[in-house]
C-alpha cells in the first residue's frame, strides 16, 4: 500500500471522512433546476477567504498609526516582494465582495427564497451584508490618505443629524472632535478584530439554517412555484428527486468560482486602479479638504440620498425606513407565491428599486 493510501486509511478510520461525504454532500440533495444563482454563497465563502489571508499578510507589514500608516502603505506597495499583488487583492477584493453580495441579495429577493420558513436566512444575510459594509468602511480609513480621511470624515458627520445623541455619536465614531489618530485606532480595532469575527459567526449561522431548513427551489420550470411548509412544524425541504450536492452541484460551484477569479485577477492585474481616485495615493491632510469627496461606489446613493433631501435627518430617516423594510420584507410578504411574474406589485418595486439606487448612484 502507497504512502497516500495508507494516510488516507489512517484518516478514515478515526473520522469517517468517505460516511461524511456520503451522508452530507452526496446525500444532500438540492432542486432539479437549481441554477447558477445558487453558487453566489460559495463564490462569497471564497471571497471572505481571500481578505482574511491577503489582510494577515498586509498586518505583518502594516502601521496602525497616524504618522506612520501612509509610509507602511507604500512600503508594502513598493518595497515588500509581491506586497503591492496582496494590498490590490485586498482593496480590489473588497469592493467585488459588495458587488456579488449585492448580486446574491437580488436573486434572493427575485426569486422569492425570503419566504417562510426561511425568514432566519433572510436576516443573517440582510445583517451580513451590513457587517460587509461595515468592514469595508472601517478598512477604507487604514491607508489613511486624502481620500480615506476626507470619506471618513463626511462618513462620520452623518451621524451628528440624528437628534439629541447626534453629537456623542460622532464623537464616540472618531474618538474625538475631529477625525484624528484616536479614529485610526478604532477603525483599526472594529475592522481586524470586531467585525471579521462577527461575519465568521453568522457566516456559521447562515450555512447552519441553510443545511437545516433546505435549498429552496427556483421558482421557475420543474419546481412547484409555491412554497412546501407542512403546517406549522419544522420539516427539511429535502428534494427526494433532487441532484447531489457532491459532486453535482460542486461542479457549478467551481464553475462560478473560477468566473468570478478571471475577473477579479482581471482587474487586479489590468485595472488596478479602478477603485482608486488620484486623492487615494496623497497622504491625508487635516488642513487641506480635497474638491469633490466622495464615499466608495456603494455609499454613493446613500450620500446623494443625503444632498437631495432639504436636511440631513430626513435623509437618515428614509434609508433607515428603507433598509427596515428590506429586513423586515419576509414578515411583510406573507404570500406562498414565489414566481415574480405572477407578482406584478413586487416585481415593478423589485425593478423600481434598483432603477432608483443606479440613478442616486450615477
Amino acid at each position: 500500500m502507497s504512502l497516500p493510501d495508507k494516510l488516507r486509511e489512517w484518516f478514515e478510520v478515526r473520522l469517517g471522512i468517505a460516511e461524511l461525504v456520503e451522508k452530507r454532500l452526496t446525500g444532500y440533495l438540492l432542486p432539479r433546476n437549481i441554477n447558477a444563482w445558487y453558487s453566489l454563497g460559495s463564490v462569497l465563502l471564497v471571497i471572505f477567504g481571500i481578505q482574511v489571508v491577503t489582510g494577515i499578510l498586509l498586518l505583518i507589514y502594516y502601521v496602525p498609526d497616524a504618522d506612520k500608516a501612509f509610509r507602511s502603505v507604500t512600503a508594502i506597495m513598493n518595497d515588500v516582494p509581491f506586497g503591492w499583488l496582496i494590498r490590490m487583492c485586498h482593496a480590489v477584493g473588497s469592493n467585488m465582495m459588495v458587488a456579488v453580495l449585492l448580486l446574491h441579495m437580488l436573486s434572493v429577493l427575485f426569486m422569492g427564497s425570503y419566504k417562510r420558513p426561511r425568514e432566519l436566512n433572510w436576516l443573517t444575510g440582510f445583517i451580513l451584508f451590513n457587517l460587509v459594509l461595515g468592514i469595508s468602511l472601517t478598512g477604507y480609513l487604514l491607508p489613511w490618505s486624502q481620500l480615506s480621511f476626507w470619506a471618513t470624515t463626511v462618513a462620520t458627520n452623518s451621524a451628528g443629524a440624528i437628534p439629541v445623541i447626534g453629537g456623542y455619536l460622532v464623537e464616540f465614531l472618531r474618538g474625538g472632535k475631529l477625525v484624528g489618530p484616536p479614529t485610526l485606532g478604532r477603525f483599526f480595532a472594529v475592522h481586524v478584530a470586531l467585525l471579521p469575527l462577527l461575519i465568521a459567526a453568522l457566516i456559521g449561522a447562515h450555512l447552519f439554517l441553510l443545511e437545516r431548513i433546505g435549498v429552496s427551489a427556483p421558482p421557475f420550470g420543474l419546481a412547484n412555484t409555491r412554497t412546501r411548509w407542512a403546517g406549522d412544524r419544522f420539516r427539511h425541504e429535502s428534494h427526494p428527486d433532487g441532484i447531489p450536492f457532491y459532486p453535482t452541484y460542486l461542479l457549478q460551484d467551481a464553475t462560478s468560482i473560477f468566473i468570478y477569479l478571471a475577473l477579479f485577477f482581471g482587474v487586479v492585474f489590468f485595472n488596478p486602479y479602478l477603485f482608486f481616485p488620484p486623492t487615494a495615493f496623497i497622504p491625508a491632510d487635516p488642513f487641506k479638504t480635497p474638491p469633490h469627496i466622495k464615499p466608495e461606489w456603494y455609499f454613493l446613493a446613500n450620500y446623494q440620498t443625503l444632498k437631495v433631501f432639504p436636511n440631513e435627518l430626513l435623509g437618515l430617516m428614509v434609508q433607515g425606513a428603507v433598509m427596515s423594510l428590506l429586513a423586515l420584507l419576509p414578515f411583510i410578504d406573507r404570500g406562498a407565491e414565489r414566481h415574480p411574474l405572477k407578482r406584478p406589485l413586487f416585481l415593478a418595486c423589485f425593478i423600481g428599486g434598483i432603477c432608483v439606487y443606479l440613478a442616486m448612484t450615477i
